[in-house]
């Protein structure tokens, strides 16, 4: 019983003890809270202490038994941000949310720091204007850089070269380049993100110029630089230019690195070199998916769907698992080749990838059956798809037109107005190309008026010749004429080349001479105007 009652003794004095050192921290922490961290806003766990010394790493729990009576009454009296809260905890905080994707928390994270007394450092700054830039978020990146002049961080190359991106990633190119004049110091990374900035906003020939004077400056490119000059090079389709870049290429050895070899074959079949495109593809040491994406889809666009279906076999024979860019790339070939049959073991391949329910393979396969007359399996894909934009809408809507279902092409216009489906003027060219195959001249007439009316979409080049089209094969050639010549645009060949079938068709000799010279003045040198000739030389009227 003794025993007992001196261990209870002991118990006492130790619990009395621990309470008094956590008394004489907590008296410490109130005298001087500008020595201590404030943890409380960033806790992972209950077992984090609240507050932590600075140098010495002492703890304070608010949850602890030992507190003194009086500390919960001291701590509602303090001012907010009175303690600062440890940058480098809530700077882990961000780049966890960083990695996960999850960028409005962490915009939300920076703002929340503002009233919790935390003074941002320069890493702070890097990953929430990395956020910004992968929401597209400008006036929250505004927002941000106000602060980053404050902070003074702005003179960090690191800090800065963060705020050229983000505003290049929002569209703000002039924002970019005031952050970018004002650089004391410019680095490789500065210099890249400039460059890809002005090409993504559409200004090749000022990206090329940043390059050259980059090197004049000494300062030497790297991989992502010569992936942005490259892309700047097929944004222009500035070829000689582009063949100068691949000669830097190689000289410096970046020719084997794949995303750079990708990017070159993108860069010459961008600009009608798909010969050099295809050399730099078989010289290239590793290929990825993107290579390959890039020789398939270079084939399609130069009408050589057949080379494109065979590297599409090769790619698959070499082990490289297609991608949803791979298959519309090989879609289209199909679509082009009119391969029925490739295009149905193409489909079934989207089945067994998992592609089929991804809108941008789904959009090509709707395309593709209806290229290949197969307007059924092009609606059993549509009504398949579980998510549709209006790409899929249209290209449903231009497979009626296409072959002669005006009655369904109606119908599904229809549909889109009751679900609210976005119309352009795209879905205008496809229900008025329904009516002219169709010879539905009041129906195409009361489209052509709606489109405007209700709509708010004005007449392109490509609508009054869907429209000249109707009236000339229905026989109205007078009318189609005037439409000609109260155009709100300027005619192109295929509008007089429309109204000089419909002349050949009712053989009005008057009227085909004189559609015939307005289609010359224009430019007999134009593609069109050759097809036409070349596909009915003997034809005359």
């Amino acid at each position: 019983m003794r025993r007992q009652l001196t261990l209870a003794g002991r118990r006492s004095r130790l619990f009395s003890g621990q309470r008094w050192i956590v008394e004489k921290l907590w008296q410490e922490f109130f005298s001087d809270p500008s020595q201590w961290w404030d943890h409380r806003s960033e806790k992972l766990s209950a077992r984090y202490p609240d507050f932590k010394h600075k140098k010495r790493q002492d703890a304070l729990w608010l949850s602890s038994n030992l507190n003194p009576s009086w500390v919960e009454a001291e701590l509602a009296a303090m001012a907010p941000g009175t303690v600062q809260s440890d940058t480098f905890a809530w700077n882990q905080r961000f780049a966890r949310y960083v990695k996960a994707g999850q960028h409005e928390k962490t915009i939300k994270l920076f703002q929340q720091i503002q009233h919790e007394g935390m003074i941002p450092d320069t890493f702070t700054f890097v990953q929430v204007l990395n956020s910004c830039a992968c929401l597209g978020a400008l006036e929250a990146g505004r927002n941000i850089h106000t602060k980053v002049l404050q902070s003074g961080c702005e003179s960090t190359v690191y800090v800065a070269n963060s705020l050229i991106d983000m505003y290049t990633k929002c569209g703000s190119i002039e924002d970019a380049q005031r952050v970018f004049n004002r650089m004391s110091t410019r680095n490789v990374v500065s210099w890249s993100a400039m460059i890809l900035g002005h090409v993504k906003c559409g200004q090749g020939q000022k990206a090329l110029e940043l390059f050259q004077q980059m090197k004049l400056e000494g300062v030497e490119p790297n991989h992502v630089t010569f992936v942005a000059v490259l892309n700047a090079c097929a944004s222009v389709m500035a070829l000689e230019e582009g063949r100068h870049v691949h000669e830097e290429i190689i000289q410096r050895g970046f020719e084997s690195d794949v995303i750079v070899g990708s990017s070159l074959i993108d860069m010459y079949a961008k600009c009608d070199s798909i010969d050099d495109a295809q050399s730099v593809f078989n010289r290239m040491p590793k290929r990825n998916v993107v290579s390959w994406n890039v020789i398939i889809l270079g084939h399609v666009k130069h009408g050589q769907g057949q080379k494109a279906l065979e590297l599409f076999q090769q790619m698959r024979q070499a082990g490289v698992e297609p991608n949803d860019l791979t298959f519309v790339g090989v879609l289209n070939a199909c679509a082009t080749l009119v391969a029925l049959e490739e295009g149905r073991h193409v489909h079934d391949q989207i089945i067994q990838t998992g592609f089929e329910s991804d809108v941008f393979v789904g959009n090509s396969l709707v395309n593709m059956y209806a290229k290949c007359g197969s307007i059924e399996d092009a609606l059993k894909v549509f009504n398949r798809m579980p998510t549709r934009d209006v790409i899929s809408w249209n290209t449903m809507l231009w497979g009626y037109a296409m072959h002669g279902y005006a009655k369904e092409a109606h119908g599904h216009f229809e549909q889109m107005c009751e679900k609210d489906i976005e119309i352009n003027h795209i879905t205008f060219i496809s229900l008025l190309s329904a009516c002219s195959h169709a010879g539905l001249v009041d129906e195409g007439l009361h489209y052509f008026d709606l489109m405007s009316s209700r709509f708010s979409i004005s007449a392109t080049v490509e609508h009054y010749a869907c429209m000249v089209d109707l009236l000339g094969r229905a026989g109205h050639l007078q009318e189609a004429e005037h439409l000609i010549m109260t155009m709100s645009c300027e005619p192109n060949p295929a509008v007089w080349m429309a109204l000089l079938g419909a002349c050949k068709r009712h053989g009005n000799v008057e009227m085909g001479e004189r559609v015939a010279k307005q289609a010359m003045q224009i430019g007999p040198g134009n593609a069109f105007y050759r097809r036409q000739q070349a596909s009915d030389p003997d034809d005359s009227l």
